[in-house]
């Protein structure tokens, strides 16, 4: 049991990021006060929309320097935080040196920032921003598992370096936060494992993977069709009242996957429509699998991975985040819309 004061600083690294910004929301909107740790505080552009959140909040936010590669450059913020979330990590499928882009800014970040937390003599609790990427790799895995659902109990043993990466990098940066928390006792780990984040940023400027997929869905880049692909989807707004449940909440242990549903592209595209369909290009049709896989390598995606992954039925177990933190999923109608809103109202789609 875990008693944050709520009068400290708390820290968040990659404050600027996607999640993080609705987190960085909710500690303001608590009144509390922010470390905010990012790449560049002389930034204005990046960090304009966290000074508006703490303009308008009962809470003050500070910004530090830090970048994930160096060592000890998360001491100064975390200076008298009894609570850190760390949320900075590389996201993208598409890298041409997983080991420098992916793996290295994911496992030396986690050690870094730990390292920080390691030499505070105020921290009692951490929040990793893992994924459920580092409970199963390929949906095919869960052909393995009792009842084909996964769990918090389950570890991710098919991705690589070669295959999957972004998933290898997030199951070896969580297990190295575990490896880390064991070998000492003054803070504890928990740990939020959310599928697909969707939903709108505090900042319209969104950069996120989960944007970028979403613009190609209503861009006309997949009017052809969409491949049979179930995914496990949440809002962000969910995910951040997760890390804030998890980092208050005395008795949080553990991991916890953070999941309202799961959809295809095409029941995703199909929320999407009867709302937005006169203002986006949305697919209408499921391609068969075997055009996905000879059409894979033109579409940036592997072959291996369509083998894995196309055609299987995909189900996590969240009932974890309800019973424990007590999350109240919106309705996945509400988050893609609002998503889809504040990107047309940002011009994502005046191509389409």
């Amino acid at each position: 049991m875990v008693e944050i004061d709520k009068s400290k600083p708390v820290m968040v690294t990659g404050a600027t990021g996607y999640v993080a910004g609705w987190i960085v929301k909710k500690l303001l909107d608590e009144g509390l006060t922010v470390h905010a740790a990012v790449r560049n505080p002389n930034n204005e552009e990046k960090i304009k929309y966290l000074k508006l959140l703490a303009a308008s909040s009962k809470g003050q936010i500070k910004f530090f320097k830090a970048d994930l590669l160096e060592k000890s450059s998360y001491d100064d913020a975390v200076k008298n935080c009894e609570l850190v979330f760390h949320t900075a990590s590389p996201f993208s499928n598409r890298v041409k040196d997983p080991q420098k882009e992916l793996i290295d800014p994911a496992l030396e970040g986690t050690r870094n920032v730990l390292d920080s937390v390691n030499k505070s003599e105020t921290v009692k609790r951490v929040v990793l921003t893992s994924s459920v990427a580092a409970i199963m790799g390929d949906t095919k895995d869960l052909l393995d598992i009792p009842n084909r659902i996964a769990t918090e109990e389950n570890w991710n043993i098919s991705s690589s370096l070669t295959h999957q990466p972004y998933s290898y990098s997030k199951t070896l940066a969580e297990k190295e936060a575990w490896n880390i928390n064991e070998k000492q006792n003054k803070w504890d780990l928990v740990v939020i494992n959310p599928t697909l984040v969707l939903g709108p940023g505090i900042s319209p400027a969104i950069t996120s993977e989960s944007y970028k997929l979403m613009q190609q869905l209503g861009d006309g880049s997949m009017k052809m069709g969409v491949p049979d692909f179930q995914i496990g989807v949440v809002d962000v707004r969910d995910v951040a009242e997760a890390h804030y449940k998890a980092g208050f909440t005395p008795e949080a242990k553990g991991r916890h996957i953070v999941n309202a549903e799961s959809k295809t592209f095409l029941q995703i595209a199909d929320l999407v429509r009867k709302n937005y369909g006169d203002k986006v290009i949305l697919p209408t049709k499921t391609l068969p699998k075997w055009v996905v896989w000879l059409a894979a390598p033109t579409a940036g995606l592997k072959r291996k991975f369509v083998t894995k992954n196309v055609g299987y039925p995909w189900t996590v177990d969240n009932r974890k985040s309800i019973e424990k933190l007590g999350i109240e999923y919106r309705p996945l109608e509400v988050t893609v819309n609002d998503f889809f809103e504040q990107m047309i109202d940002n011009g994502a789609f005046e191509k389409a």
